[in-house]
């Protein structure tokens, strides 16, 4: 497999993953909450799912977005930079990912005056 050989994958790329979450430095983020949304993007070998088309074959995502909103749910730390790298290592934990860059965002940031968000965007690899 070429890709394989010269270290490069296809992309699959899993956007708008939210989910109510209590990370945040306030006091009020952790027990009020907001809401986060995740864009990942995984290197995975997408040649032989390419040809077979049967999802045995593939990497199959829907666990990510399940186990990813359940994270933002149960998750209590101070920094977004801390729930980040937990989902990032989360998703290499399974081994078929090669990559991942995660994008997490307030959606809503309780910063007087700020009406914009507030991302940390994180790049690991196995």
């Amino acid at each position: 497999m070429i890709l394989k050989e010269i270290g490069l994958l296809d992309t699959l790329h899993l956007t708008g993953i939210r989910a109510y979450g209590y990370t945040g430095l306030l006091p009020e983020e952790q027990s009020l909450g907001q809401w986060f949304e995740v864009d990942l993007t995984l290197w995975v070998d997408l040649a032989k799912p390419g040809k077979s088309d049967r999802i045995e074959d593939t990497y199959d995502y829907r666990e990510d977005v399940k186990s990813i909103q359940e994270l933002i749910r149960t998750a209590r730390f101070c920094l977004i930079e801390k729930l980040v790298d937990t989902i990032a290592q989360h998703v290499l934990a399974s081994g078929r990912v090669g990559q991942v860059r995660v994008r997490l965002t307030k959606v809503s940031p309780p910063i007087p005056d700020f009406s914009g968000k507030v991302s940390v965007e994180i790049t690991r690899t196995l």
